[in-house]
C-alpha cells in the first residue's frame, strides 16, 4: 500500500512568521497536536508540535503572543513521498522515534501520515505496532534536586 492511499490530504499548516499563540489556536480548532510549517509556495520548512510549544517556548519563558513559530519549530523535517510504501513509512517513524511525517511532492506539502493512519490498517498492524513501541519508549525521569 502506498502512502498516497492512506495519507490525510486536508492539512492545516502554519507560516514560519505565525506566532506560537496562532499555532496553539490552530491546534485547538483542528483538534491536532502537530502542524507543518510551510512557505507561501508550499515548501515545508519545519514542523511544530504541541510539545515544541511547551518545551521550547513556554518552559523557556517565551511569550506565545510574540514568539514566532520559526523560533521553536523543528527545522530538520523528515518527510515521506506519496509513492512511498507504507512499510517504509512505518520504519522511518520507528527509526526516528516520531509519530507523523509530512508528505511532500517536489518539496511541497501534499499530505500527512501518522502512526495512527498505519495502525488502523490491519495489514500494517505488526509494523505500526513495532513503530509505536519504538516511538513510545519511556524516558527515565529527571532527577529533580534542589
Amino acid at each position: 500500500m502506498k502512502i498516497k492511499e492512506i495519507m490525510t490530504t486536508n492539512i492545516a499548516a502554519l507560516s514560519p512568521d505565525n506566532t506560537v499563540l496562532d499555532a496553539a489556536k490552530a491546534m485547538q480548532a483542528h483538534n491536532i497536536g502537530c502542524l507543518p510549517v510551510c512557505m507561501p509556495d508550499g515548501k515545508v520548512t519545519g514542523i511544530l508540535t504541541d510539545r515544541d510549544i511547551v518545551v521550547r517556548s513556554i518552559a523557556g519563558n517565551g511569550d506565545p503572543k510574540s514568539t514566532l513559530v520559526k523560533d521553536v519549530m523543528t527545522k530538520n523535517v523528515i518527510t515521506a513521498e506519496p509513492e512511498m510504501d507504507a512499510y517504509t513509512a512505518a520504519e522511518i517513524l520507528a527509526e526516528n522515534k516520531i509519530r507523523r511525517l509530512p508528505v511532500v511532492q517536489k518539496g511541497n506539502l501534499v499530505g500527512m501520515i501518522s502512526i495512527g493512519d498505519l495502525a488502523t490498517r490491519h495489514i500494517f498492524h505488526n509494523e505500526a505496532g513495532h513503530a509505536l513501541s519504538e516511538i513510545s519508549q519511556p524516558s527515565r525521569p529527571m532527577n529533580m534536586t534542589q
